[in-house]
């Protein structure tokens, strides 16, 4: 209980820290681009038009919100991430337990290190991150509408408690699990490439009698995350869009976005018109 305390503090510390820059990239991520471009220099020195960075934005926020607007939607994402860090501590748990009881009854144990062992790891790891993300994706989406909120002026997302009356009024349960589908399958995804890939460079790339072994691992670690999240990066840009899409929000609706019946729909219109995914901000 005492370590998920901690997991507690520790990430609701971290979320305050980074929700400016979260804020910023979901406004990039559903266009709204107030500044204009400004003459920079390429990696080459060419002279090149520059859109803002994000200290530009941000500056930009302050101007018409003050300091405070760069928390817009704090509230819902430290409830998402307090609920989300016990669910999946929980959850976690339990996986674990149950797989202590399965081994006690057979005779074979997967070997720490093994590709055997990472599968079940994993799975588990799976398991609980995807309960997580299926309780607190109502916060998630209250979240990003109420960034949204600061393209169109709206005071429509006030409050949690309002805000869950807001979605379940005009859109019903369904409207708290817009874009759900795509986030499940990106972190799933990213998860799988993550653990499969340090998996291999563990194995096949490391020496163990090398020094400072654990500290490598570690890092490779780091590294096959960053790769499986800039993969994944898609699902998380058209969950993000469909959280917001057609919603009420001038942020939801054209110009700023099309309307997509389904994140499918998102998916092939980002593909076609703007050549890839990735286009977006990442951040």
């Amino acid at each position: 209980m005492a370590d998920t305390c901690g997991q507690v503090l520790l990430g609701s510390g971290l979320t305050v820290l980074s929700h400016p820059l979260m804020y910023i990239k979901v406004l990039v991520q559903v266009g709204h681009e107030p500044l204009p471009p400004s003459i920079g220099r390429n990696l080459f020195g060419r002279q090149v038009y520059q859109l803002p960075g994000l200290f530009a934005y941000a500056k930009h926020i302050i101007k018409i919100d003050g300091k405070a607007g760069l928390f817009n939607g704090l509230a819902p994402r430290l409830c998402a991430g307090t609920i989300g860090t016990l669910v999946h501590s929980r959850v976690l748990q339990r996986c674990q337990d149950a797989g202590k009881y399965e081994v006690s009854g057979t005779s074979q144990k997967a070997e720490e290190g093994s590709l055997q062992h990472v599968v079940n790891e994993t799975t588990k790891e799976m398991i609980a991150r995807s309960c997580a993300t299926i309780v607190t994706h109502p916060f998630h989406v209250i979240t990003l509408r109420c960034m949204v909120q600061f393209i169109g002026r709206e005071t429509k997302y006030s409050g949690v408690f309002d805000s869950i009356v807001t979605v379940y009024k005009n859109e019903g349960v369904l409207g708290f699990f817009a874009g759900l589908i795509p986030r499940l399958l990106g972190d799933v995804l990213s998860l799988w490439i993550c653990n499969m890939l340090a998996h291999l460079v563990n194995t096949y790339a490391i020496d163990d009698s090398m020094s400072h072994t654990g500290e490598i691992k570690n890092c490779s670690q780091a590294v096959t995350g960053f790769f499986a999240s800039m993969l994944t990066y898609p699902f998380v840009l058209v969950s993000n869009l469909m959280a917001v899409n057609n919603c009420g929000l001038a942020g939801g609706l054209p110009p700023y976005a099309s309307i997509y019946p389904t994140w499918v729909d998102c998916w092939r219109h980002l593909s076609l018109e703007v050549g890839c995914c990735y286009t977006k901000i990442q951040m």
